[in-house]
């Protein structure tokens, strides 16, 4: 394991000046700072927590931790779920959550400029009025943006929109040695020499510090609309996604959901979800000019769905049927936490012609390590969420467990030619799974482009590679 200068007295006066207020140590720092949201991961503390304000301050940290070789992991909201954000090394953690301002919405060139904290649930409060909307739509909407692209993270509306480096245009970011640089801006292409700008997207904080971000807007859909489409079984629910997407209609999210998860979600919510009567559903979004506009659509995935057996297809045209369906959809992952006393997350991407396969193979792994599967994910794109749960297993019983099922699940994703991760990131919990992935080429590859950006090592060190 690398060796870090531990922080003391001296290091803690030096942060203290240069911050007075935002510097916290020992017993001061939350217990929420050792984890992110998946405390399967473990709980690290760090020697201190600095809370920055701007991108000199960050300056002034990176140079100073760099000369003195203190680890340094960078934060924002903390919601991960791959053990991104926590510090394993120690050090400290240098966390941009206080930076939320949103600086600019310029709506001749359709960007915006923010700070690295702005929370995603905020960023559309900005945008009222203008027209304009930003796709990316991550399920956790507490993370920060700046979270989301550190893990070039995904969300409900990626089939249609792409995700969140489709929207990255410049970035203002702090190298190791405390260099502020600055990345792209408001042109919308660019073909000039190698792309600094991509390799810092979904580089988790590993490369450099995020301190300002400019993004791309689009126009706003005047309308939207959600179908519920309900199938007997899972197999013939997922099936029907490849044609789905073929048929012309565009859809803008294409979730997959099991009846299990539903009723864990209903538990949690305290409220019922509209339809019962399945054990799978497809949840289709849609959207468009206006209701006449989509109608040819609804009724060609109609006439679609059920031909591909589906029992019915439920069209949710008011706010609140949507949000009753959306707010389901959205509470899954802290609905399935709230039903096992621990669990484990497997973030695959596979083709799209293959999700029935592994999910379908995910239930036999489960099986077969007598382990609860849930699962649910963006059938659009191919981004599967599949989760271990503890539930009664105990101690060594549940670790063995666990652990052969996440072994089971990364095989079966690669012989099915899928990915380790659609959206949550690497961490330090995935790397294993990772170097399994891409093979040493591509890690050794990565490595030299991490040693090229930090020398020393101390940027968000034991994470990804």
């Amino acid at each position: 394991m690398k060796q870090f200068k531990k922080v003391d007295a001296k290091d803690l006066q030096y942060f203290e000046a240069l911050m007075p207020g935002r510097v916290m140590h020992g017993d001061g720092i939350s217990t929420d700072y050792d984890h992110d949201e998946m405390t399967e991961y473990g709980h690290f503390k760090a020697d201190a927590v600095l809370q920055a304000l701007t991108a000199q301050e960050i300056s002034a940290v990176m140079k100073y931790c760099n000369e003195q070789h203190i680890a340094v992991t960078p934060r924002g909201a903390g919601t991960g779920l791959c053990g991104g954000c926590v510090a394993i090394h120690g050090g400290i953690i240098l966390s941009t959550e206080k930076m939320k301002k949103v600086l600019e919405v310029d709506e001749k060139n359709m960007t915006a400029t923010v700070e690295p904290g702005v929370l995603l649930m905020e960023f559309p409060k900005s945008l009222e009025g203008t027209g304009l909307f930003y796709p990316p739509d991550p399920g956790e909407k507490t993370a920060t943006m700046g979270g989301n692209v550190m893990t070039n993270a995904g969300g409900m509306r990626a089939v249609r929109y792409g995700v969140t480096r489709d929207y990255v245009l410049g970035m203002e970011v702090v190298l190791p040695d405390g260099t502020i640089m600055e990345l792209g801006g408001k042109n919308v292409k660019t073909s000039s020499g190698y792309s600094l700008l991509d390799l810092m997207i979904g580089s988790e904080g590993t490369l450099g510090l995020l301190t300002k971000l400019t993004v791309k807007l689009i126009p706003e859909p005047k309308c939207n609309l959600s179908l519920m489409i309900p199938f007997a079984d899972l197999e013939n629910c997922i099936s029907a996604v490849p044609k789905v997407l073929a048929c012309g209609c565009e859809p803008t999210a294409v979730e997959f959901m099991e009846r299990e998860v539903i009723a864990c979600a209903e538990k949690y919510l305290g409220k019922q979800f509209p339809d019962t009567s399945a054990d799978a559903y497809l949840l289709v979004r849609l959207d468009g000019a206006s209701v006449d506009a989509l109608q040819p659509s609804i009724d060609a995935l109609t006439d679609l769905c059920l031909d591909l057996g589906a029992k019915d297809v439920l069209l949710a045209d008011t706010d609140e049927r949507k949000e009753s369906i959306w707010n389901a959809r959205g509470a899954f992952l802290e609905a399935i936490k709230g039903s096992t006393p621990s669990m484990d997350e497997c973030d695959v991407v596979v083709p799209r012609d293959k999700i029935a396969a592994f999910v379908k193979t995910s239930g036999e792994i489960g099986k077969k390590h007598g382990v609860r599967i849930c699962s649910f994910g963006h059938a659009g794109d191919g981004n599967l969420h599949i989760y271990a749960c503890q539930d009664e297993l105990q101690g060594e019983d549940w670790k063995k467990a666990v652990s052969g099922v996440m072994d089971d699940l990364y095989f079966a994703a690669r012989e099915l030619g899928g990915e380790v991760s659609g959206e949550h990131g690497i961490g330090h919990a995935k790397r294993e799974f990772l170097h399994q992935s891409m093979g040493e080429t591509q890690v050794r590859l990565m490595r030299g482009i991490k040693a090229a950006f930090d020398p020393n090592g101390i940027l968000n060190p034991g994470k990804v590679i």
